[in-house]
């Protein structure tokens, strides 16, 4: 296995893909891709990086912009954690550490956002600091390579990966070898039918010597996911003559955390029946299906990370008894603006695109 490393970084040196990141003379751009690449396709997060340095080009640009502006930046790429918590960490970057990302492993991981995976990543890609790395990609290459039995989604199976990709980091190299792990993950050695005949690492690895590559990584069984429904009320009004939507904006913490949906409210039974009492209990909210309108305007179904949800929604009429900060009349050409959720980005354009508004 001592000879593992070379064979990778020669590999890598002819093989490494053309990532708009790589190469980038500012700590923020590779900042801006880990963050973004977090639980994310590379494929997925391209588009996304170009805008988003288009958008926000350095930290005192991001540390400066509204938390609206940055959702909507974020919309699409899911676990809008990672926006609010990489505005947070711009802010102290710029406030603490005068625009400039920590050299410290330690400081590094005190920034919202950035784990020992980020962190590593970071001090090695950025810094040059030998510093392991090990994300999904990696725990998967490691497992094979090293025949890992133990699960990798567990205390012991983390620990033993952090070990190996701490004994096997060839010293003044780390940037690209984390990244060459990285791209043979993400390129040959895949979670299904790894390619295992163009891999340079082949007659080291341990598992396919024992052909139980497709065994490796060994993972805990998890429970079924549960899946709810929910009912959603689309409220279109005139206002001054300008068609408009009622949105009622989520709270700053939490899934979705200061995203824009439709009043909705988890139900049991009929949708339909449901919705009203759901939603004079969440927000005090009368409404009623709208007059000649039997089926759901959407019906849309969403997987999160623990859970799925189906969303039926309907177009209806309401009144207010009380009010509530949280909702809020938006203009249908408005709703753009409005960060939201990629159910509630269904449901809006179905509304924008309905003749009837």
């Amino acid at each position: 296995m001592r000879r593992f490393p070379s064979k990778l970084l020669n590999w890598y040196a002819e093989n490494k893909r053309t990532l708009p990141w790589r190469g980038h003379r500012s700590p923020y751009a590779v900042w801006v891709s880990e963050i973004m690449l977090q639980q994310t396709r590379v494929e997925t997060v391209i588009p996304y990086f170009k805008k988003w340095m288009k958008t926000f080009p350095t930290v005192y640009t991001l540390a400066r912009a509204s938390e609206q502006d940055v959702l909507n930046a974020w919309e699409g790429l899911g676990y809008y954690s990672r926006a609010r918590n990489f505005h947070k960490a711009a802010k102290i970057v710029v406030e603490d550490h005068e625009g400039k990302l920590p050299r410290d492993m330690t400081e590094l991981q005190k920034l919202p956002g950035i784990g020992r995976y980020t962190a590593g990543a970071l001090a090695s890609i950025v810094f040059g600091m030998d510093e392991p790395a090990l994300d999904g990609n990696l725990k998967r290459v490691y497992a094979r390579l090293f025949d890992v039995e133990a699960p990798v989604n567990s205390t012991e199976g983390e620990r033993l990966l952090w070990e190996i990709a701490r004994e096997n980091l060839p010293t003044g190299k780390a940037a690209d070898f984390n990244q060459a792990l990285m791209d043979l993950g993400a390129t040959i050695c895949l979670p299904k039918n790894p390619r295992c005949e163009v891999c340079p690492l082949a007659k080291e690895c341990k598992a396919k010597a024992r052909n139980v590559q497709g065994l490796r990584p060994v993972k805990t069984m998890k429970r079924a996911m549960p899946r709810y429904t929910y009912a959603a009320a689309a409220i279109i009004k005139r206002i001054n003559g300008s068609p408009c939507a009622l949105l009622v904006q989520r709270p700053l913490k939490g899934l979705l955390g200061g995203m824009w949906e439709f009043p909705n409210a988890r139900v049991a039974g009929d949708p339909a029946e449901a919705l009203a009492p759901a939603l004079e209990t969440a927000y005090r909210l009368t409404v009623r299906k709208k007059r000649g309108v039997q089926n759901p305007l959407a019906i849309v179904k969403h997987a999160y990370s623990h859970f799925s949800v189906v969303v039926h929604a309907f177009l209806c009429e309401s009144a207010l008894k009380k009010t509530n900060a949280a909702l809020k009349w938006i203009r249908l050409k408005d709703l753009e603006k409005y960060p939201m959720g990629k159910i509630d980005r269904t449901i809006a354009r179905r509304i924008i695109n309905d003749s009837r508004f």
